[in-house]
């Protein structure tokens, strides 16, 4: 989703300053009664039913359509930036490509210290440039994402100036939440269920990130947690059920953090002896872990995530929203600032 808000960026300067149309293509139609057990095919008169070929491709299905969905997003993005950007330009007296360079360009500066501070961290990368160029890269890169940040930053401010409605219905995945961990206020009108793996360096990459949304929303949001130990990281799946040991002695959440804290330990002496520095029950831990007594629930969360087309971590739910992969503050931001408009005004419409 990094590179989607970076691409959302680069289509509203591209709509912007170039003036590009988009033409919105009308999603194709479904076929008549597949959910009601339309016929496929016949094998030696044995139907097969599409509601079968459904539920066989479920995952990629979903895929699909969280697909479609982020594209449309994307798009209607793009076109509320150029249009609230047209209409400012319109207020002030001026163009959209003269507001665009005073509002975004004019503000975005690259210093030459973290150009090179950048281009040391990742030499490697620029074996084969020359010094110089590899310099020239990075700078225009520092300045692209910077750009794009303030753009998106500009089309917030314009947003709390012109009323915007966004009507497009999200795409959302009826996740379930049933004997998941779960860590926020009970009346959160925000729920976010995440999919990790202890072993996985981008979910873990992803925890200042869940750390700041918790702090910027406080009792609106609400965290659950299921296991998705991903078959290449042999040590996740038992660290997945040290966590669900923990939580058997009401400790999760204090597991699942001392997890993320030492990635690179996860060998049963490691988890035992986090037990012990947590206060646990260490015999009743220990018989826990050693016996497998939560496999079960890891694989049932394993499975479940696949259901709903998670196939790489981290994966959160936003609501039932799907966020794919480390993402962003900002990523989250732009959700659950929706999610919680949409929650407001269907108390108002209530009243």
């Amino acid at each position: 989703m990094g590179r989607a808000m970076r691409d959302t960026g680069a289509l509203a300067l591209a709509i912007v300053l170039e003036g590009a149309r988009l033409w919105a293509q009308p999603a194709p139609a479904a076929p008549a009664d597949a959910a009601k057990g339309a016929v496929g095919a016949t094998v030696a008169g044995t139907p097969i039913s599409l509601s079968e070929v459904d539920e066989l491709i479920r995952p990629q299905l979903m895929e699909l359509e969280a697909r479609e969905y982020q594209l449309r997003s994307q798009a209607l993005d793009a076109l509320i930036v150029r249009t609230l950007i047209e209409r400012e330009a319109v207020t002030r007296g001026t163009t959209p490509e003269a507001l665009d360079q005073a509002e975004v360009a004019a503000r975005v500066s690259v210093g030459d210290e973290e150009v090179k501070a950048l281009y040391a961290s990742n030499r490697a990368r620029f074996a084969n440039t020359a010094e110089a160029d590899a310099l020239a890269q990075v700078r225009g890169a520092l300045t692209q994402q910077r750009q794009n940040e303030r753009r998106n930053a500009f089309a917030r401010e314009l947003r709390g100036k012109y009323e915007v409605k966004v009507l497009l219905d999200p795409y959302r995945v009826p996740v379930d939440l049933s004997g998941a961990p779960v860590r926020g206020n009970p009346k959160a009108p925000v729920t976010i269920l995440e999919f990790s793996d202890f072993q996985c360096p981008f979910c873990a990459r992803a925890r200042p990130t869940v750390k700041r949304v918790r702090e910027a929303y406080g009792d609106s949001v609400r965290f659950a947690f299921r296991h998705f130990p991903l078959d290449f990281h042999p040590l996740a799946e038992k660290a997945g059920e040290a966590a669900a040991c923990a939580g058997d002695q009401g400790h999760f959440w204090e597991m699942h953090d001392r997890l993320w804290e030492t990635p690179g330990k996860l060998q049963p002496t490691d988890l035992k002896a986090y037990a012990q520095a947590l206060g646990l029950d260490v015999a009743d831990f220990t018989s826990c872990l050693d016996s497998g007594r939560h496999a079960g629930l890891v694989e049932h969360d394993l499975r479940a995530g696949q259901a709903y087309g998670v196939s790489g971590t981290p994966a959160f739910f936003v609501n039932g929203r799907p966020l794919v992969g480390a993402q962003p503050f900002e990523a989250f931001q732009q959700v659950i600032d929706d999610e919680l408009a949409r929650s407001a005004a269907t108390r108002a419409a209530a009243k």
